[in-house]
């Protein structure tokens, strides 16, 4: 359909003739695809007329204009022929150098008209091209400047890494002034020293290591990938650097190059490897920074640590299938070879603690389960020492008491008072702090508020009960802490005073009590169910008191006075105690003794008092 000129001086030029005219009699909107709105710049009405012989047409152009040229490569010029060479160099390659306003060269990335060797023999900017391999290769060069040694490309390149990059540069050259001043040395008499011997030479290392160190500081205030990057290109310097020996060598601090070295370089490799395992950085990225840094030229003294950066990435197939649940055995086999998922124990950690903070507790007891160290097995000890704890994060109170009592390394074998009692309060309560630990010595130093664990029910006292005796049982040092069996004796009498059983009972439970303290077989407390059965909060309390009788013959018990005010609304617990205790009577005397002396330096103390009398 042919396009006309109304009256608000635009021309409305219909791209399709294919709507029908029900279609065109509705109403069409300037957002219309078919419709075009062209504004009109000083058009003539003459420009508009149309002759006879064109109205008979299906589509008539009546305006048109020259498309707009954008800024482009000189390679894709609409006005200039472009012929391509693979690396031809010397000479502009047939109108090559020709270009209009918005032509780029491809090398610079700017205006070819400023480019200063657009045209010049044996670099010819002119002639280059995308499709050729020596010209990306220049481009790369000239574009990436001091990052191509990282094997970045353009597009992961961002403003920070362009601001990592000119303070690389710019460290590297007084890096190169500072180590020349320290190679040259110093005259005695520079130092401070005795001139005597005017050829002795003075070798201080300091300033360079303080150079260093304050470039590592900048770096760890740049975002990630530039700290990396600047971290490792430092690192790619400093471990070039040799002692200069002469007569004499400084006694300052960080005065030889060869102990220097060698810490500026574990703070890096520390660095870059947390930023591997804790930050964002992507898989590409990291395998490039493994590669920059497996290039390093490091001398004899430093092979070691070589492979300082070999650090998993969290997508790397075996770690995955362990984290999921898919593998509990920690190997993956595969094209004849096994896979065996070892770290170092400082990459344990890190992701010990990363997880910790994406509360991904039940990921983090599968990982710790399988995984092994090649340098530290105490570390990893100490480490799989929290699984219980994990356990209990992530909800499930009673795998987190079994897993205290595996067959093997059980992690009750190592308790501390303070650690039992962190556990019974968890267990009882169903509470924790939300802390980040790595060893089980921190959750008891922690001063965080204690929140309810989601999820999670509190554990019946029956089960309290058996994990304190099993504690006692294979933990010597909760056995003989007062403040242990305090706690525990506040658990069985936390209830309102409970009636006192008959006196049968009372008789009966001494043999079934010491039957099961003495009961060897297996790591786990049996309780008979006749034994609770008609009472069970008594038999729960009696089960503890004998417990405590055992622990009274074996050695003094000090503070007993705390734990004897636990037994205030259940003095007849107490006075079967004491009836126990009439079977030892040199122990009963000892005990008494021990008793009324402590008594004796305290204000208020009525249960010690009766249990005297």
């Amino acid at each position: 359909m042919m396009g006309t000129a109304v009256d608000t001086g635009e021309i409305i030029i219909i791209l399709s003739d294919d709507d029908d005219e029900e279609d065109c009699e509705e109403d069409i909107s300037y957002s219309d695809p078919s419709v075009l709105i062209v504004e009109v710049e000083d058009m003539k009405k003459s420009d508009c007329v149309v002759s006879p012989s064109a109205l008979d047409e299906d589509l008539v152009i009546t305006f048109s204009r020259r498309a707009e040229v954008l800024p482009h490569a000189r390679y894709d010029c609409p006005l200039h022929a472009f012929t391509a060479t693979e690396c031809e160099i010397s000479a502009p390659a047939a109108g090559n150098q020709l270009m209009c306003d918005q032509c780029f060269c491809y090398i610079c990335d700017k205006l070819a008209s400023s480019c200063q060797v657009w045209c010049c023999c044996g670099v010819c900017h002119c002639n280059s091209h995308k499709r050729s391999d020596f010209w990306n290769n220049l481009r790369n060069c000239s574009l990436l400047g001091g990052l191509q040694p990282f094997n970045l490309t353009l597009s992961e390149i961002d403003s920070h890494l362009r601001h990592a990059d000119t303070m690389l540069q710019s460290f590297k050259q007084g890096l190169s002034a500072k180590f020349s001043a320290f190679v040259k040395g110093q005259t005695l008499e520079q130092c401070g020293l005795d001139p005597s011997n005017q050829r002795s030479l003075v070798f201080d290392y300091m300033p360079v290591y303080e150079f260093v160190s304050s470039f590592l500081n900048k770096a760890d205030k740049q975002e990630g990938r530039a700290a990396a990057i600047m971290r490792l290109g430092a690192a790619e310097d400093f471990v070039r650097h040799f002692q200069a020996f002469g007569t004499y060598i400084s006694q300052s601090p960080h005065a030889n190059a060869f102990e220097c070295i060698p810490v500026l370089l574990q703070r890096v490799i520390v660095s870059v490897r947390r930023q591997m395992v804790m930050t964002d950085l992507t898989p590409e990225f990291i395998h490039k920074l493994q590669d920059f840094y497996r290039r390093l030229n490091f001398p004899a003294e430093l092979k070691s640590v070589k492979n300082g950066l070999c650090v998993r990435p969290w997508d790397d197939v075996l770690l995955v299938s362990v984290l999921k649940g898919q593998n509990v055995t920690g190997v993956r086999k595969g094209k004849g070879k096994k896979d065996h998922l070892i770290e170092q124990s400082s990459i344990v950690l890190l992701r010990t603690e990363l997880l910790q903070r994406q509360h991904r507790y039940r990921e983090l007891c599968r990982y710790l389960r399988v995984v092994e160290s090649d340098d530290s097995q105490h570390r990893l000890q100490q480490v799989r020492d929290l699984i219980p704890f994990f356990m209990c994060m992530d909800g499930t109170l009673t795998g987190g008491l079994h897993s205290l009592f595996p067959s093997v390394n059980a992690p009750a074998l190592r308790f501390t008072p303070h650690l039992f009692l962190f556990y019974l309060r968890l267990f009882k309560t169903a509470t924790a702090p939300e802390v980040v630990v790595s060893q089980s010595a921190e959750l008891c130093l922690s001063d965080a508020a204690w929140q309810p664990i989601k999820d999670a029910v509190p554990l019946p006292h029956v089960v309290l009960v058996r994990f304190a005796l099993r504690v006692q049982r294979c933990c010597s040092a909760v056995f003989t802490d007062s403040q242990c069996w305090t706690s525990l004796l506040t658990v069985v009498n936390t209830l309102a005073a409970v009636p006192e059983p008959s006196p049968q009972f009372l008789h009966e439970a001494k043999v079934v009590v010491e039957s099961i303290l003495l009961d060897q077989h297996g790591s786990n407390i049996q309780i008979p169910r006749f034994f609770q059965e008609v009472y069970p909060d008594q038999a729960l309390l009696l089960l503890v008191t004998g417990a405590l009788y055992s622990r009274i013959l074996s050695a003094a018990l000090s503070p007993a006075v705390p734990v004897l005010k636990t037994f205030t609304d259940n003095m007849w617990a107490l006075r079967w105690l004491w009836d126990r205790l009439s079977s030892s009577p040199v122990r009963l005397i000892s005990f008494g003794q021990e008793i009324s002396h402590e008594a004796a330096n305290m204000t208020d103390s009525p249960v010690a008092v009766k249990l005297y009398s």
